[in-house]
């Protein structure tokens, strides 16, 4: 997560200069056709519908290890916190690297059949070419943990997060615009995959690549904090790009059989005839979902959808949000509940790509157990529809499995099925969590 948070910040005037400078923004994106040279995949069999839930390390993992310490490592969020960007996170999270034991508990009192986390690319690299191999190992026991639960581990290799040393202070050479950054991922990917890919069978190269880069180079919201770069942010995405394709030559050389998914974040954007009459708000949008994505397609076995609101592609809906624990139709962090909106982006990204999708990220920001749970449901309703109307759905992943930090937002925005005992450091089953359990025992198959 989460595009959003750019998107309530941006003020239609950077929309429109944006449309103006980004080549092709006016006009709507093309249908995705692959390459001459695109990968051919096996069409996936059917297997026991994925129902998880999934965590990302910096969100969740503590430092593990104090200041001062060889192994203490800092990435270009706790950078970008100290230069003001974010709320700061703090060294310890809600401790999922010291007390994994506490998140494998609640996954196993949830009763999920698949895990999703993720792999701190910083944690294992503190410095360029010095390798944590007892933090690697311990990746690769957390995964063989989730396994011997009966539960299919999922790795996402990249998560927002690059180590510091990746992050100078020259921020035009920063993340995917360093000049080592390829030549590192490569060796960061098969140095993980190697370590891991006894358990793992599925891999996540990259979370919401299409997000991040309009938050880092557009509306400087994320690092590395850039506004209004359209040059730049061109050249990052066609850099992430190979990235992901690089990753998914590497883990197929490791492990044949492995699975790749690609996850983006998938907001349903509703044309405003009035207030967007050329569109251009809209084809921008487009661009935002799908432009990174068709560059890597081809390489994917499935695709992660992460959805969590609809809205009006207009530039006078950027300025005016609705905010509120207590709006039925909205979240904490003001974005519009929408069920409906699932459905359609389903439809579009099959449309569009013809391929098995997993429903990656879904949730709601609420300290409601009653708002959460009726979320869910009806999420889980257009998810059906969906299916019955000939999308190839394979799981579902509400997000996320304990309250943890939300980036820009900080520590606001209660996403969590678990609630997290600062004194304890226990996960507490919220009602979602356990109207989820008692779902997924009772459909196995929805």
């Amino acid at each position: 997560m989460h595009q959003a948070t750019f998107l309530r910040n941006l003020v239609p005037a950077f929309l429109l200069l944006t449309l103006f400078l980004q080549q092709g923004c006016i006009t709507a994106p093309p249908n995705y056709k692959p390459p001459a040279n695109a990968v051919v995949l096996k069409k996936l069999p059917k297997e026991p519908f994925w129902w998880g839930t999934s965590t990302a390390p910096f969100q969740n993992e503590d430092k593990g290890y104090p200041p001062g310490s060889k192994w203490y490592f800092k990435t270009d969020w706790d950078r970008f916190a100290e230069e003001g960007g974010a709320p700061p996170r703090g060294d310890s999270a809600v401790f999922s690297w010291s007390q994994f034991d506490k998140d494998l508990a609640a996954i196993k009192r949830l009763g999920v059949n698949h895990f999703r986390f993720g792999v701190e690319w910083a944690r294992i690299e503190p410095k360029k070419g010095q390798i944590n191999e007892a933090a690697l190992r311990q990746y690769a026991e957390m995964a063989r943990r989730i396994r011997a639960v009966g539960v299919e581990p999922i790795i996402t290799l990249w998560h927002f997060t690059f180590p510091d040393w990746l992050y100078p202070k020259d921020k035009a050479k920063a993340n995917f615009m360093n000049p080592d950054v390829q030549e590192a991922w490569r060796a960061h990917v098969r140095r993980v995959v190697r370590a891991t890919k006894s358990d793992v069978r599925i891999y996540v190269p990259q979370n919401e690549p299409n997000g991040a880069l309009q938050l880092g180079w557009i509306a400087a919201h994320w690092p590395p904090g850039l506004l209004l770069r359209p040059g730049s942010y061109k050249k990052a995405m066609k850099v992430s790009a190979n990235m992901f394709r690089d990753a998914a030559a590497i883990v197929r050389e490791e492990r044949p059989d492995a699975l790749i998914m690609g996850i983006y974040s998938l907001p349903h954007w509703k044309k405003a005839q009035y207030l967007d009459p050329t569109r251009s708000v809209y084809n921008l949008m487009m661009h935002q979902n799908y432009d990174q994505l068709d560059m890597v397609a081809d390489t994917c076995d499935l695709i992660g959808v992460n959805y969590y609101y609809s809205q009006e592609a207009s530039a006078m809906r950027f300025i005016f949000r609705p905010s509120g624990e207590h709006n039925s139709s909205y979240t904490q962090l003001g974005w519009e509940i929408a069920p409906t909106g699932l459905y359609h982006i389903l439809k579009d990204v099959t449309d569009r790509y013809h391929k098995p999708i997993v429903i990656s990220e879904n949730g709601i920001g609420t300290q409601s157990g009653q708002k959460s749970i009726r979320y869910f449901r009806e999420h889980i309703g257009q998810m059906r529809r969906a299916m019955n109307d000939g999308v190839d759905v394979r799981g579902y992943f509400p997000w996320t499995l304990v309250d943890n930090y939300e980036w820009t937002e900080g520590w606001h925005g209660q996403f969590g099925l678990f609630a997290f005992n600062k004194k304890t450091h226990e996960r507490i089953p919220a009602p979602s969590a356990i109207w989820y359990s008692n779902f997924i025992k009772a459909y196995p198959e929805p």
